[in-house]
């Protein structure tokens, strides 16, 4: 592979003052004798650009220097540090490109020593099949909406920055800080996001895009210096000019994303273009794409640990009357008879366990029981009280309640709206069970955990999914805090379809899961509902514990 040195003197020099050094900063020191190297991949006799990857490795030393940035300028500008030197970086845009890189030394006090080349590089990326769902073909022009009747259509979680990836691979790429409800963004029909108009046209396979936002754009609470905003009142709409055609390139994605969870094609707009949602980027990540759905990612200009997802349709926003998906009302307890649960709904798992599976295979410490001390129904809710008392040869009595053979269900909505009890040791949780649960023994007939709380951990609510090779201490998890849960009632539920399962607390999403073929997520599940004491899970109890009731409105599920 050919190599290309450049030996090069000190070509500017800037100071950060022309008085007196500072001592305390110390001595101010440029750097001198920069030497720059640069390796095309693939570059040899019958490809002088590169093999069409795009990526050059560069090598840059310089006496007296502390560190080292590279400026990247064609389309957009780019600076990346490069702290020991050596950087590979990768240019994307399609075909054969000159751009102009920029290799710069710090030195002390302030000093820096820099040298500007230009280099060919050539890219074979391309994506045809995308540019042509995009825009409806060549000659042809398509727009998009924001799917406006989907859950997640705006989202946000973190960033590869934000978490390792080696640990924890099943955040940093969803949107698992936020992710809005049905109508949530248009529930008032005034944000002006829901009135976006999206158009793609491609002529001579060159992709333009034009943003219709009929006056306004919704802009983040954290970019709105540009539009005289301060953010005080949080994401709001502002009179913002988009009109005019962008060019739209794409290349390949950062690779932030795992390969599976993502088609890999990234879409650069010029001219400052967006998606509708203002956060200073103009970059967008394509993580699924079909002729009437994209589902888009970007990176956070200003704050690069958060990434923002979009979900746009080719339905506008008006025509899209589908509401939450879930629209049939299959099953539902709304506690409204006193005394004891409905008999035709709830049975009950009683005592500890033993001998087969004492303390319920968690180390737990109560005894359930069918007494109304620690369930009933009055005044409409369900209460499944934990008590401190010696029953059964435990010191703790409480119930657990399932559907197991009276009812049981294939993909949907789970709602439950609880109030949850407190104290250290308590565990109570709504969840569900495979219903073949008798012949395939747990983990194999898979577990979905809707709400799980840990009153030693007070306020902090999880999901969770067990199934072989993740169960136990190992299972899918993930958790959010939510302030008052043990005084306020909310809405717990899950959305399991064939394609994914997504867990919330009211509209926050807790947990997102690819479902697959290889999990146990495809068949016939029934609900429980139980407060536990101490085991595995929920910890040591409190010796002041006397006794601590969940509380439940209602009970529904959606198909």
């Amino acid at each position: 592979m050919k190599k290309i040195v450049f030996l090069l003197g000190v070509i500017s020099l800037f100071l950060v003052s022309c008085q007196e050094e500072d001592q305390e900063f110390g001595d101010v020191v440029a750097p001198t004798n920069l030497e720059l190297s640069f390796e095309i991949e693939g570059e040899d006799a019958d490809n002088p650009f590169g093999d069409g990857s795009g990526f050059v490795t560069f090598n840059l030393n310089a006496d007296n220097a502390v560190s080292y940035r590279f400026s990247f300028t064609g389309n957009t500008t780019e600076v990346v540090s490069a702290p020991e030197g050596v950087l590979t970086y990768r240019f994307t845009e399609p075909g054969i490109n000159t751009y102009n890189v920029t290799a710069i030394a710090a030195g002390t006090g302030g000093a820096v020593s820099s040298q500007t080349i230009s280099i060919e590089v050539f890219s074979a990326f391309e994506d045809q099949e995308a540019l042509n769902i995009l825009s409806g073909g060549e000659g042809e022009s398509k727009t998009w909406y924001l799917a406006a009747s989907e859950s997640g259509h705006l989202g946000v979680g973190p960033s590869i920055d934000f978490f390792n990836p080696i640990e924890d691979t099943s955040v940093w790429w969803t949107p698992s800080f936020f992710s809005a409800a049905p109508f949530g963004i248009c529930s008032d029909q005034t944000q002006c996001l829901c009135n976006d108009e999206l158009t793609f046209s491609l002529n001579n396979n060159q992709l333009t895009y034009v943003l219709n936002n009929n006056g306004e754009t919704f802009f983040n609470a954290a970019h709105q210096a540009i539009v005289g905003g301060n953010g005080s009142d949080g994401d709001a709409c502002f009179n913002f000019d988009t009109s005019g055609v962008k060019n739209v390139t794409l290349a390949p994605a950062s690779g932030e994303v795992p390969s599976d969870q993502t088609r890999g094609t990234q879409l650069n707009f010029s001219d400052g273009g967006f998606m509708g949602y203002y956060v200073s980027s103009s970059s967008y990540e394509i993580l699924e794409i079909s002729e009437n759905s994209l589902y888009v990612r970007t990176r956070d200009a200003l704050n690069p640990v958060l990434a923002w997802y979009h979900k746009f349709t080719t339905t506008p926003v008006g025509d899209d009357t589908g509401g939450d998906p879930f629209d049939d009302l299959i099953f539902e307890d709304e506690f409204d008879v006193d005394g004891a649960p409905n008999p035709d709904v709830w049975g009950y798992d009683l005592g500890d366990g033993c001998p087969n599976l004492c303390g319920w295979g968690n180390n737990e410490s109560q005894y359930y029981t069918d007494r109304p001390e620690n369930v009933i129904v009055e005044n409409g809710i369900l209460k499944i009280t934990a008590r401190k008392e010696n029953f059964g040869g435990r010191e703790y009595t409480s119930a657990r309640l399932l559907t197991k053979d009276k009812f049981d269900f294939q993909y949907g909505k789970v709602e439950v709206r609880a109030k949850l009890p407190t104290g250290g040791g308590t565990w109570p949780a709504i969840w569900m069970l495979g219903a073949d649960i008798d012949s395939n023994p747990w983990p194999g007939a898979g577990e979905m955990d809707i709400m799980e709380h840990v009153g030693n951990n007070q306020d902090v609510v999880s999901s969770a999914l067990h199934f072989p090779g993740n169960s136990g201490g190992n299972p899918i998890f993930d958790e959010q805090t939510v302030a008052g849960v043990s005084d306020n009632f909310n809405i717990y539920s899950v959305e399991w379809t064939e394609e994914n399962i997504k867990f919330y607390v009211n509209d926050s999403l807790t947990l997102f899961f690819e479902n697959s073929q290889d999990v146990p997520f495809n068949k016939d599940f029934f609900l429980l509902l139980n407060v536990a004491m101490g085991g595995n899970f929920g910890g040591t109890i409190d010796p002041n514990f006397v006794e601590s009731t969940m509380e439940i409105d209602y009970v529904k599920v959606y198909q």
